[in-house]
Parts: C-alpha cells; structure tokens; sequence
C-alpha cells in the first residue's frame, strides 16, 4: 500500500515476518488483535487492565545504535498502532527458538523446560505470561553475560500473579533455565527486518468504526520529531495525547470510553532522552518509567525501594514518567518524590517553551495549568537537589504492584545539627500531590531532633485534610504520614542514623546490582 496521509498502514515483524495491518480501529488492543485477528491462544487475558501479567508479551526496537532492544509489556493495554515499526515476541514463538529434539521436532525453550521440570506450572493460565517474562530475563542476561539473582528474577516477575504455585518453583525455574543447553534469539535477522520498517515520515494511520452517531474515522498520528509533535498539537488541540498507554488503556477497555484522535509521543526521539543539561537532569516526556527511575536512583539510591515498587517491570517499560506526572493523579508515586528534589515541568505549546514549577502545575483534583495545544515535553531536576538527604516511602496494601493509600518524597539539608532546609511532599494526602508547608516551616532552621519532628507532626494536620475511601481511612493516612516523617528522622538524624533497610524488612536496597 503507498503511504498517503491516513492510509499508512501498521507494520511490525512478527512471526519472522514484517506484518500489515489496515482496518483494526485506532484503538484495537494488542492482545484482541492476536487472539481475535489472528487466532494466537497462548497469550491469556486475565484482567484486562495490566495488572495480573498473563498476556505479558516482550517487544523488540532499534536503539540508536542501531541494536535489538526488548522489553516485556503487557498485551492487554498497548494500541496496536503503537507497535509499528517494532518486533512481537509471544509465547508461541519460543518453540522455534528453541534447538531441535532428538526427533527433529522443535524442544521446548529453556524458559519452558525449566517450568516443566521446576513444577512451576499447575492450572497453566498465567504460566505462558510468566515464560515470557522468563524469557525477557534470559536474553537480557545471555547478551550481558550474566546470571540473575533470585531477587532480581523477583523483581522482574513482580506483574506476573499466579495463584497456585506460591512463586518458589518458578523462582527455580528462572534460575534453571540458565543450566539448560543455550537458545539464543538470532538477532540480526530480526534487525534486518526491523531496518526495512523504519519510517522517513510519521506515521498516519486511520480507521473508521460505529458510533451512536453513525461512522466515524478516527486518526492516530504518531511524530518524529519535537517539532512535529508540536505542530501536531497547535493543529488538534482536542486530539489526545498517548504516551505508554497504562492510563488510556485502562479508560477503553474498563470504562469503554471514546478517546477520539490520538497523538503518540513513542516516536519521538527527543522526548526519550534523559541528560545532563546546565546542572539539570533532564528527563524527557516519552522517557520510560523504567529509564527515568533509573537516572534518579543512579543519584539518589536510597530511592531503590520506591522504583522497585512503582508497578510492574512492564507497566514501567511501557509507561513514562512524563505521563505519571501530566496525568495529575493525587495518588501518582512520581510527583512526590520529583517535589522533593525541587523539580520543575517543561510546558510546550508550539515554539514556546515555559518551565514551571512542579507544584504549581497542579490546580485541582485532576486539574493542571497547562494550556489548550500546550503538552509536556520535559521534567528537570536540580542537580544539587541529589546533595540533600532523599527519601521515597510509599505504603500499600500490596507490597508489590498495588496503587499506594500514601506515597511520600523527602529530602533533608542539614548544617550541623540545624534544618537547613527540608521538602515534605505527600500523595494520597489531598486533591493533588502537594508538599506540607506548616511542617517544612515547623522544622527549617531548627535542630533535628525528635521535638522538632512532633512539632512537624502536628503541623502535618494543618497542612492536609485527608479523604477516607477504598484505600485508607483519613485517620489512617494522617497517622501514616506522621509516622513517615519519624522515619526520616530515623534514618538521618545525627546519632545512630538508622540504614533505611533497618525500618523497612522488605527493603531491595541491597540489591542495588540492578542499577
């Protein structure tokens, strides 16, 4: 098919081959997609909304460099015109990774084998999920010449729920497979292929599909370029933004809202970088959530915990930072901690760029300041804000993979024994994300000691008004975000600070070997 505005159709290797695709509405998931379009089984639908890891598939892109990158995501919430130009891995494919049998017939992969003999399959339905993550691991670690620990095998299946087994075997299966003769993907293969999809212009594609008010043709733009993305949201002001898909996702397939045209910010490459830039940390809108908790954990570790426990391996390879903080959550896991270290957000709308304070960006519940056309092209960090003491606590109901009742970044600049000067932000605590100005003014300049922090503590409760819901009742989150402010104190008072492992039993800090 010539490619001629909104005729572009969708293409990506799959199966060893590049696929077209045409026709699948503009928010078609991945997952419907291979089981209804394409009859593929192996991958499961269990909760449709990213959470439970059965339909995790790994994807495949050229870095700049021109090299194979994979990275498991979960099926159930990717748009199918976001896979273009990119790689499908599923759990069918491993048989033909795999060497031949004795037979001549495809074996089982490694990832699959282990399974098999660890006994780390009973009812089957979320195991080809969990093979694929298996799988992701492998090749992760073949190209690195490593092996994974059992903690990091349990990072990184952390999205993948199975209610049978209790997760040992399939622990000794991630570290079995490693023992069993080597399959390797063919690399170049797949890259060549990919080489051949690469677009010189954006993607365009459209599709019509039924409304209550007869057809309709929906566009997903998907730009290259930052000035592009710009002109495209000048031009459609009322087209929505699309980043990693793990909000939106959820809004069509659990809500069944329409959202109408979308413009993809996946492709363009400047967005995705994080650098250094004028004594900033520079974290690009479409950077992942996996990339970008990586740059500030590489300053800052003792935010291991907080990255480590932000979602799933693939909601944070999917997701992006960016996106965590535009969508304005008051439950959102990135903005206290980015409040802490004094961040700023900047806004574009055309060939105007303003930055602007974090806080400020918020108005309201679900409220922001940004303007019709405007969009979020960046996040900057102060590099002199990861000189100060800086924590990340989040508490949940789930240790792993849950949203938080309360989630909280601090950060603490002491003189001696004097506050020099302290930021308290809070999630789960208001309307909006927002840091606790009676409590930074009770402690700043005075000495850190535990007066100090029960005065804090009490001006804590002039600072929020918490809600009672689902998650926690208000008397819970007060008491909780009191308490998190001894915990700072602990962990950095003058004598004896407490490590930050010593006041958390589940605490990853030691395995900081992920970084």
């Amino acid at each position: 098919m010539t490619e001629t505005a909104h005729t572009s159709p969708i293409r990506f290797y799959f199966q060893g081959q590049v696929v077209s695709v045409t026709g699948v509405q503009t928010t078609r998931s991945l997952l419907d997609w291979m089981r209804e379009n394409r009859r593929q089984m192996g991958t499961k639908e269990g909760c449709n909304e990213g959470d439970c890891g059965a339909c995790t598939v790994v994807l495949g892109e050229l870095d700049a460099r021109g090299e194979l990158q994979l990275q498991s995501v979960n099926a159930c919430i990717q748009f199918l015109p976001t896979l273009d130009g990119k790689a499908l891995f599923t759990v069918e494919d491993l048989a033909g990774l795999a060497p031949s049998g004795k037979d001549g017939k495809p074996a089982l992969h490694p990832a699959q084998q282990a399974m098999v003999e660890c006994h780390g399959s009973q009812c089957g339905f979320c195991t080809p999920g969990i093979v694929m993550t298996l799988w992701g691991n492998y090749e992760q670690h073949l190209q690195d010449g490593t092996r994974p620990t059992r903690q990091q095998l349990a990072d990184d299946l952390s999205g993948n729920l199975c209610r049978c087994t209790g997760y040992r075997p399939i622990l000794d299966a991630g570290q079995r497979m490693f023992d069993l003769p080597e399959a390797r993907l063919q690399r170049k293969a797949v890259v060549d292929a990919l080489q051949t999809i690469q677009r010189a212009k954006a993607l365009d594609y459209s599709a019509a599909h039924a409304t209550p008010q007869g057809l309709r043709t929906d566009h997903f733009h998907a730009p290259q370029t930052l000035d592009e993305l710009a002109r495209l949201r000048a031009d459609k002001p009322k087209a929505r933004v699309l980043a990693g898909c793990t909000d939106i996702g959820l809004w069509v397939n659990k809500a069944l809202r329409d959202v109408g045209d979308l413009i993809y910010v996946g492709n363009v490459t400047e967005m995705r970088k994080i650098e250094e830039r004028d004594g900033q940390l520079w974290i690009g809108a479409g950077a992942s959530l996996e990339d970008a908790w990586r740059a500030l954990v590489l300053r800052a570790p003792s935010l291991m915990d907080v990255w480590l426990r932000f979602a799933s391996l693939p909601i944070r390879h999917a997701g992006t930072m960016g996106g965590n903080v535009a969508n304005g959550s008051p439950i959102g896991d990135a903005p206290p901690i980015l409040m802490a270290l004094d961040a700023s957000v900047e806004l574009r709308k055309g060939s105007a760029v303003r930055s602007l304070p974090l806080p400020e960006l918020y108005l309201d519940y679900m409220k922001n300041a940004m303007q019709e056309g405007e969009f979020l092209q960046a996040i900057t960090v102060p590099l002199a804000a990861f000189g100060r003491q800086v924590r990340g606590y989040k508490i949940s109901k789930r240790f792993d993979c849950d949203i938080s009742a309360i989630s909280a970044g601090m950060a603490i600049e002491l003189d001696g024994d004097i506050v020099k000067s302290v930021r308290l932000a809070y999630g789960g605590m208001a309307g909006t994300v927002k840091r606790a100005a009676q409590a930074e003014a009770a402690l700043t300049g005075k000495p850190w000691t535990q007066e100090a922090v029960r005065a804090a503590q009490q001006a804590l409760a002039l600072d929020y008004t918490p809600m009672t819901d689902m998650r926690a009742s208000n008397a819970y989150r007060l008491q909780v975000a009191q308490n998190l402010l001894q915990r700072l104190w602990l962990e950095t008072r003058a004598v004896a600070p407490l490590a930050s492992h010593a006041t958390n039993v589940f605490s990853v800090l030691p395995h900081a070997a992920v970084v």
